[in-house]
């Protein structure tokens, strides 16, 4: 009886530590199973962050409005070059065809000096039948013979006629050829001076002006990331479309901008309060109170 006592009471000493041995896993489990709790809810704040960082419509007319400054500023710049370029332009297709045109003629040279070696040839070739037909003659039987031995003299002759004729009129050719050669070789001159002349000027203003430029189009690429794509190319497709390239313009007297048309009392309360972007009626601009664009 004392012996079943004892492993009685060894089965329950056993029984009440596994209860233990379950009872601290679960533990360990439900502590596991709380981390995931608490990483998603920290993995949530960015996003609100996120959220509350997007920006408002004053900050985002702002940045357009500081846009539209920065490629106004590059449109001086290419402004002050003027017609520069498309003169460099203009000379350097006229040099081009100038050089197109000289190598034409020079071929045509070419061409008609072969001509005239053939004509040259010819006449060779007739003179000699006609020194042997010449021979033939004193040696005929018959006036047959000396009419058609008579004949052939004749018609050698007349092709040594043509074949004359034919070497003036290629000479005459050749001639006026050159001379078109000489005049457009003149003329290359002239404009490959003009053309150089323009080029150095061209270079000195682009090279007075290229770092104000790059630093102007760096700055231009830093706002345009902070404006959202599709107001971007809004932007972009009213600049273009803009005669002067204003896509963003300040209210001037109670009108637009840009266009200069009178804009009603509460739409510029509109504009002023900020709470949306606006655009002009008639001209499609983008418009700004003066306040906001820094004017007085």
């Amino acid at each position: 009886m004392a012996k079943e006592k004892v492993t009685k009471g060894n089965t329950v000493a056993e029984g009440s530590g596994k209860e233990k041995k379950t009872t601290a896993k679960t533990a360990k489990t439900a502590k596991t199973t709380e981390k995931p709790v608490v990483e998603t809810t920290v993995a949530k704040n960015p996003a609100k962050s996120g959220a509350e960082k997007e920006l408002s419509v004053e900050q985002k007319l702002s940045n357009l409005y500081q846009l539209q400054l920065m490629l106004s500023e590059i449109d001086k710049i290419k402004t002050l070059r003027g017609e520069l370029p498309l003169e460099v332009q203009d000379l350097e297709d006229e040099v081009a065809g100038l050089q197109t045109r000289i190598q034409n003629f020079q071929l045509d040279v070419k061409d008609v000096d072969a001509a005239i070696g053939q004509q040259k040839i010819k006449i060779s070739d007739s003179n000699t039948l006609v020194a042997k037909y010449k021979e033939q003659l004193d040696n005929v039987r018959n006036n047959r013979e000396f009419d058609s031995l008579s004949k052939e003299v004749e018609f050698q002759g007349l092709e040594v006629e043509l074949a004359e004729k034919k070497i003036r009129e290629f000479t005459s050719d050749s001639k006026t050829i050159n001379e078109e050669i000489q005049k457009s070789k003149s003329l290359l001159e002239e404009r490959q001076a003009d053309l150089k002349m323009k080029k150095d000027e061209l270079d000195e203003i682009v090279s007075e002006t290229k770092i104000q430029e790059e630093q102007l189009r760096e700055k231009a690429k830093q706002i345009e990331t902070s404006i959202e794509f599709r107001l971007l190319t809004a932007f972009k497709r009213i600049r273009k479309s803009a005669r002067n390239g204003l896509a963003v313009v300040y209210i001037q007297r109670d009108a637009c901008g840009g266009c200069f048309n009178k804009i009603p009392p509460q739409r510029q309360m509109d504009i002023k309060l900020r709470k949306k972007i606006i655009v002009c009626e008639h001209c499609g601009r983008i418009m700004i109170d003066p306040k906001l664009a820094g004017v007085e």
